[in-house]
């Protein structure tokens, strides 16, 4: 299983990197149009920059759970026994467990709105931006469960180093 995720990993990182080189074509297109005269003004370019940015803000909080590098805040003060340590490691991947089934849970309604819908200018259909998510929702489920299983065998990494962030 652990080899699944790591491929799944590895395509959502070759994921972001072509949607922020996709990202480059409607923003420079944009500048161009509006500084310059090179090129007309086109209206889609602004729909499709900011659907690229959605797919990338939600693919980069996917890696960054995995990663352990999404941001946190620490509430609860660091034990110096181990149990206490695992204890408290556990309150908060459960903590954010609970916001990862429900972005599965109501994401999957939010996808179900998006499937009757078509983008305005562009004419995509929605629900190729409200899939990302609850698809976003069962990545970081899936990840959480890696997390805790690992925090459990003893086995978790230094937040930031794991599963070869860097």
């Amino acid at each position: 299983m652990r080899m699944i995720l790591e491929g799944y990993y590895r395509l959502l990182k070759v994921l972001i990197t072509v949607l922020m080189a996709a990202l480059i074509v409607p923003v420079s297109m944009q500048i161009l149009s509006r500084y310059t005269g090179l090129i007309p003004r086109y209206i889609w370019t602004e729909e499709i920059a900011r659907f690229c940015f959605v797919w990338i803000i939600l693919i980069g909080a996917m890696i960054a759970v995995r990663d352990g590098t999404h941001f946190d805040v620490d509430v609860l003060p660091h034990s110096t026994t181990p149990g206490m340590e695992l204890a408290s490691k556990l309150f908060v991947n459960l903590a954010m467990l609970t916001m990862a089934l429900s972005f599965l849970w109501w994401g999957r309604d939010f996808f179900v709105l998006g499937s009757r819908q078509q983008s305005e200018i562009f004419g995509l259909p929605m629900w190729m931006i409200y899939i990302a998510w609850p698809l976003a929702g069962a990545t970081w489920t899936l990840f959480l469960i890696e997390r805790i299983y690992d925090d459990i065998r003893g086995h978790g990494q230094i937040e930031g180093d794991s599963h070869g962030a860097g």
